[in-house]
Order: structure tokens, then C-alpha cells, then sequence
């Protein structure tokens, strides 16, 4: 195989294997940046403590937190065929999204560096059945490495943005090499599968979305009626997974809107929860209150905006407010998933950049689903409009709910394509037994 890789591959392969004595440099960089686990560093190399189970094993790749979700409902189906599931992200904070939401049974592990000896050493330990691949987090070694022990790989939920797919065609040599060791490519659109199968993909499906498929996020009761509560009779803002430069718009949007809402609340929830510190700072600079959610705070009267950089409690502020802001979209992030927000029943509000779900956003918007804004202005007159009628409201959200009805179905489906690779795993399964 080796030699009928294209040159750019041919080089990341040797420069990655000289690359394996600067690792615990890396690692300890990681370490201080808060970007590794120190209990689990050796699962980087490939290292790990846990033992692989007995049978047939699926192993699901995700980049981080919203891959990771995105193959939620998936994991429950092959749980309920019995299938053993390895998921495998590379961030902390998908790390515990994992340990917070799915079951203990599910096998998660930091996936390796991607240097052939690491993968080599994680690929003789999990000896996995079958590879999902979830959307595009495609890392040379670890395909090739699969591909060369025959293990059946399929890309799942298969997205390839507006921004990768022309630097991709630029070294399309090295993309055709890496997306032709997929059997079958499952993509989100049309688009997708058109650049998938441009760049040399060999069988592609379009499946849909499996994150319009994800259930609503979960909260914990105590902790919800604790918050609604203290914020009774409180208009309630909630901005999802806001970024840098996008508080600042936000903050001066609830200060225009505390003309009209003298007692307006706005709910902060940066998508990083690492910068609440910094928000907080900010929003006192300008005179207002902040209170923090990491600091065991709860709002008070005297709280104008409320800062929830904690992990894994978005199910809990999507219950608390009708109206939902999604961040991502007034920079050029691309915007955040709109559709647990929706199924818990808010008004969506979002911003012009949403190329990471433009089909998503496009039917949404076409249909009255959500609110688009371009400016500051634009957003403060969505978002008093939303909190002053509840009518439009309603209105917003029936729409939207429309939507996210049409547009599901991408787990059925996606769930039909692995039908072949699942029969194989059962017949192996009852051999065993046998």
C-alpha cells in the first residue's frame, strides 16, 4: 500500500513516526493548557488500562463534543443489538460529555496521536469489528494504518464544508488516498455527497443529518426548578455557545433591551467554558451584574447577566427560556446545532454565518422557523419582538417543529446502509455463543 500513496501522504507518514520523541513535550504543553487529561496521557500513545471486552466491538470516531453527540441515538440502537461500543474523541470536554450523558457501558478513550506506532499500539489492543467514522475528522495514520488490517471503515454523518472543500481539492491526491479507504460514505446533503464523491469517495449515500435526530438534551429537576425559582417573572435570554466577539454584541443588546425589560435576565453559555472568568470581567466593566454559574452562583435580583460555564447543562437553560440566541453565527465560527433548542421549545434567534448547518438554517429561515439578523440593531428587535409576543413565539416554534419533522429520519437511514456490516457482527456474534 505504502508505495502507491501519494507523496504528500509518503512524507506525513515518516515525518509523523520521527515525530514520536517530541510527544511529552506536546503532551505537557496540552497538559498546561487544560487540553489533556493527566489521568489518561497514555491512551494518547495509544496506552490503555481498559480491557476490550469479549465479541464483536464497534468503534465510533468522533472529533469532540458535537460529533460525539451526533452518534447518541446510534449508540443506543447498537446497544439494543447488543454491540459493544469503543468511542474515541480528542478533547476533554467531549470526554466528559461522554462520562456525564452516556451509559457506563460505553467504552470511551482518547483517540491516539496520530504517529503509526500510537495507532499501531491502539489497533493491537481494541481489535475492532467495524470503524464509524463520524463527518470528517480524518487522520492519515489511523485510516491507512485500519485499511491495512482490513478493517471495515464507513464515514457516518459525512459533512464536508464550504471551507475544507477547496483546500482539499487542492491536494486532491492526498483526500482521494484517505476517503478511497471508506467502503461506504453516509453525507448529511446532496452537497456533501457531490464534494465527497468530487474529492474520491467510492459509494456514497446521502443519509441526512443524524444531529436532527439527537434527543432533547437532559436536565437535572432539582436543578431546574431551583432556577426557575430565583428567575420567576423574569424575562429569560438564553445565548447558546457563544464565542469571542459575540458578548460583547450580546451584552449591549440586553443593555438596549433593559429599556423596555427592567428586569431582563440574559443567560451567557460560552461555548468554552473557560472563558467565563473573562465574561464576567467584561460585563462588570460596563456597570452590570454578573453572576457564575462555576462558582456554585445562582441569579439574584440584582443579576443582569447570568454566565453558565459549566459542561453538559445546555438541556437545563433551553427549559428555561423560550427564546434562544444561537451563538457561532454573528462571527465566522458557523454556527451552532439550532435543534435540541427547538425540540425543547424555544424561538430560535441566529446570526448570518451558519455555513456548519446552512441546510439546516436555510429551511429553518425559509419557513419562519428562525430569525435571521445581521446587525446589532436586528437583534435587539428579534429578540424584544420574541420576548413581548407570544404569539410570534409559538408562531416560530410550530414552524420550526415542522421542520426538524421533515427533515429527520437520518438514523433510519443511516442505520439501513450499516445493515450489511451489523448482519456480519450478529452471525459473529451467535458463532461465539455457539
Amino acid at each position: 500500500m505504502a508505495s502507491a500513496l501519494p507523496m504528500t501522504l509518503r512524507v506525513y507518514r515518516r515525518l509523523s513516526s520521527l515525530a514520536v520523541p517530541l510527544a511529552p513535550a506536546l503532551i505537557k504543553r496540552r497538559l498546561k493548557q487544560g487540553k489533556e487529561d493527566s489521568a489518561r496521557v497514555g491512551e494518547r500513545r495509544g496506552m490503555s488500562e481498559d480491557v476490550r471486552p469479549h465479541g464483536p466491538l464497534v468503534w465510533i470516531h468522533g472529533a469532540s463534543v458535537g460529533e460525539v453527540l451526533a452518534a447518541a441515538a446510534l449508540i443506543e440502537k447498537l446497544r439494543a443489538l447488543n454491540i459493544r461500543i469503543l468511542l474515541t474523541s480528542g478533547t476533554v470536554t467531549s470526554a466528559a460529555i461522554v462520562a456525564k450523558r452516556f451509559p457506563p457501558d460505553i467504552i470511551h478513550q482518547y483517540v491516539p496521536y496520530d504517529s503509526p506506532r500510537y495507532v499501531a499500539r491502539f489497533l493491537d489492543h481494541w481489535r475492532p469489528s467495524l470503524a464509524l467514522f463520524i463527518e470528517s475528522d480524518l487522520w492519515p495514520n489511523l485510516i491507512l494504518s485500519s485499511a491495512a488490517r482490513r478493517l471495515p471503515m464507513v464515514l457516518i454523518n459525512g459533512r464536508m464544508s464550504h471551507r475544507s472543500f477547496p483546500r482539499w481539492r487542492r491536494v486532491s491526491g492526498t483526500i482521494s488516498a484517505l476517503l478511497g479507504q471508506f467502503e461506504v460514505c453516509l453525507a448529511q446533503s446532496r452537497v456533501d455527497a457531490e464534494r465527497f464523491t468530487m474529492l474520491g469517495s467510492r459509494n456514497v449515500v446521502v443519509t441526512g443529518n443524524l444531529k436532527l435526530d439527537v434527543p432533547a438534551p437532559p436536565a437535572d429537576f432539582s436543578k431546574l426548578e431551583r432556577l426557575m425559582s430565583v428567575t420567576r417573572g423574569r424575562p429569560v435570554i438564553v445565548a447558546a455557545s457563544t464565542h469571542p466577539g459575540e458578548d460583547e454584541i450580546l451584552l449591549d443588546a440586553h443593555r438596549t433591551l433593559g429599556g423596555f425589560f427592567p428586569s431582563l435576565l440574559t443567560v451567557i453559555v460560552p461555548r468554552h467554558p473557560g472563558r467565563g472568568e473573562a465574561i464576567a470581567r467584561m460585563i462588570g466593566a460596563t456597570g452590570l451584574h454578573a453572576s457564575l454559574r462555576s462558582r456554585e452562583e445562582l441569579p439574584t435580583a440584582a443579576t443582569d447577566i447570568y454566565v453558565a460555564d459549566t459542561m453538559g447543562e445546555m438541556g437545563l437553560f433551553y427549559r428555561l427560556s423560550p427564546v434562544v440566541f444561537m451563538g457561532g453565527s454573528l462571527v465566522q465560527h458557523g454556527g451552532q446545532n439550532p435543534i435540541e433548542a427547538i425540540k425543547l421549545g424555544a424561538s430560535i434567534v441566529h446570526g448570518p454565518h451558519v455555513f456548519n448547518f446552512a441546510d439546516v438554517y436555510e429551511a429553518l429561515d425559509g419557513a419562519g422557523g428562525a430569525r435571521l439578523v445581521e446587525t446589532r440593531e436586528a437583534l435587539v428587535k428579534q429578540l424584544g419582538q420574541l420576548l413581548a409576543d407570544p404569539a410570534a413565539r409559538n408562531s416560530t416554534l410550530a414552524a420550526a417543529e415542522r421542520v426538524v419533522s421533515q427533515l429527520g429520519g437520518a438514523l433510519d437511514r443511516t442505520l439501513a446502509a450499516l445493515e450489511p456490516y451489523l448482519l456480519q457482527l450478529r452471525l459473529e456474534m451467535g458463532t461465539a455463543d455457539a
